[in-house]
């Protein structure tokens, strides 16, 4: 018979190769900003929040919050230093100026409430326990919203009756990845955190996102209407967790 632990490890590392890929795939975009030398009309938000997402998971994964859960800061604290990266780039290339001051009140507010969280945490609640559920609410917040900002392109599917711009493979390795971390959670004692409220309701986003695809790519294809203005969808999966 496996050892739960060992198969909860295995599962683990699945979990963060699949992280990974989700904190990859702004990579694109931002490949066009540093060839184009310009962020065009991209905006810094989905990196902003990616950030304080990773924060937050990354304390929430601390020994004095949640033991053993190593593999959660590890993949939290690369997607932190690659969201860091990708601000860096969007402030370098920003030669209008309209965002650099977005980036820096932004990642300045996160500092600040991060800050506020730790003091709250570590302060105002004096047991593993309490801590691991103050911090865990905190970090359910961030993650649901990292796994249903896709949903906010449907919108414009509905109206155009096209997907080109529907981040299919976003919503795929979204499902993998809530997936995989509801199965980690599972293998070894429940999560409530991991499981029920984060990734949970992040896999199920992402089956209705999928199945939303497949319904409006059958019917009316992939192409846009000729008289739609084109724009690019920015999503960064950033905010993976857990």
């Amino acid at each position: 018979m496996v050892n739960a632990e060992l198969a909860r490890t295995v599962v683990g590392i699945i979990g963060n190769v699949i992280s990974f890929g989700l904190f990859l795939s702004p990579v694109p975009t931002f490949w066009r900003i540093c060839k184009k030398k310009d962020v065009e009309e991209f905006q810094p938000y989905p990196y902003i929040a990616a950030v304080m997402n990773c924060l937050v998971w990354i304390f929430y994964g601390t020994p004095i919050i949640t033991p053993n859960s190593v593999l959660v800061v590890t993949i939290n604290s690369v997607g932190l230093a690659l969201e860091l990266i990708y601000l860096s780039i969007f402030v370098y290339y920003d030669s209008h100026n309209k965002g650099r001051k977005k980036v820096f009140l932004g990642l300045l507010g996160e500092v600040v409430l991060f800050g506020v969280i730790i003091a709250v945490a570590l302060a105002g609640f004096h047991t593993q326990h309490s801590r691991n559920i103050t911090v865990g609410i905190v970090a359910d917040v961030f993650n649901i919203i990292m796994y249903a900002s896709p949903l906010a392109v449907m919108a414009k599917v509905y109206k155009t009756k096209s997907v080109e711009f529907m981040p299919l493979w976003l919503s795929v390795a979204n499902f993998a990845n809530g997936s995989i971390w509801t199965a980690y959670a599972l293998i070894h004692g429940i999560d409530w955190f991991i499981v029920v409220v984060s990734n949970g309701l992040g896999a199920i986003f992402a089956v209705v996102q999928l199945v939303f695809y497949a319904y409006f790519s059958t019917k009316y294809g992939g192409a846009s209407k000729p008289a739609e203005p084109k724009s690019e969808v920015q999503l960064s999966d950033v905010t993976t967790t857990v």
